[in-house]
């Protein structure tokens, strides 16, 4: 039955991306709000039938602390692609960062940048950080919500990966603060994985971390976020609270 119901999934996942993103070739000279409406389509079906097919149920927690217009910078764990297509819902127009690398992609990955999301050349070194703060300077003067994956990768449940400061970088540089956000995804949508499992998919937003907390209290609480705390376990005291402990520890 699992099979099946991840063989239908999948048909309707690539089908739908596939005939969306043929239509926005044909308008690819249009504004990146019109473009991102037809991947807020795409991850409506994608979610859609996540649920109908694959019974997977998703539980949001924290929503309150999600932006209903104006920039934001939210820094996601990242366990699946079910990460990648959730924040087109979440989010009234969303902008993510993603590796240049997926501008190759067949059909959408030439939508992307046009779309207004901001790819990252990772070979670049310094440039790229240049660039990579400019872009997002220009998306929040736009009023997008910045999703980025401060892993920089999808890690497994249970597994632990190096957070890049680069998140760091760009709420200073935004002046924005970092609202981190924990998911199991990975326990239904394994990373390149055909079959897709039922079950409870929660994901956890917290608060907005404080704009003054230092670089250190920063990366300790995404890790806290992330790792320790996660979405399976409650957390010990507000999220709020624990920052400025961690940010009062690390002075």
């Amino acid at each position: 039955m699992i099979l099946l119901r991840s063989l239908a999934f999948n048909i309707v996942m690539f089908a739908s991306g596939a005939v969306l993103s043929l239509y926005g070739r044909l308008i690819l000279g249009a504004p990146p709000a019109r473009l991102i409406k037809l991947g807020q389509l795409w991850a409506k079906i994608c979610l859609a039938a996540l649920k109908t097919l694959c019974r997977i149920d998703i539980e949001l927690e924290g929503r309150e602390f999600l932006p209903t217009s104006g920039p934001a910078l939210i820094a996601a764990q990242h366990q699946s692609a079910f990460d990648t297509i959730v924040w087109l819902r979440l989010l009234p127009f969303t902008a993510y960062v993603l590796k240049y690398e997926l501008l190759r992609l067949p059909l959408v990955g030439p939508l992307l940048v046009p779309s207004g999301f901001i790819a990252v050349d990772r070979d670049a070194g310094a440039a790229s950080l240049r660039k990579l703060l400019a872009d997002c300077r220009q998306a929040a003067a736009a009023g997008r919500q910045i999703v980025i994956f401060p892993e920089g990768t999808r890690v497994a449940p249970g597994a632990r990966a190096t957070i890049h400061p680069g998140v760091i970088a760009i709420a200073r540089a935004l002046d924005l603060p970092i609202i981190p956000v924990a998911t199991n995804s990975g326990l239904f949508w394994g990373r390149g994985a055909f079959f897709k499992y039922p079950g409870h998919l929660r994901i956890r937003i917290y608060p907005p971390l404080p704009r003054d907390l230092s670089r250190e209290a920063i990366m300790a609480h995404l890790r806290h976020s992330f790792y320790e705390s996660g979405v399976d376990n409650s957390v010990d005291q507000p999220a709020r609270q624990l920052a400025t402990d961690i940010n009062k520890k690390s002075q």
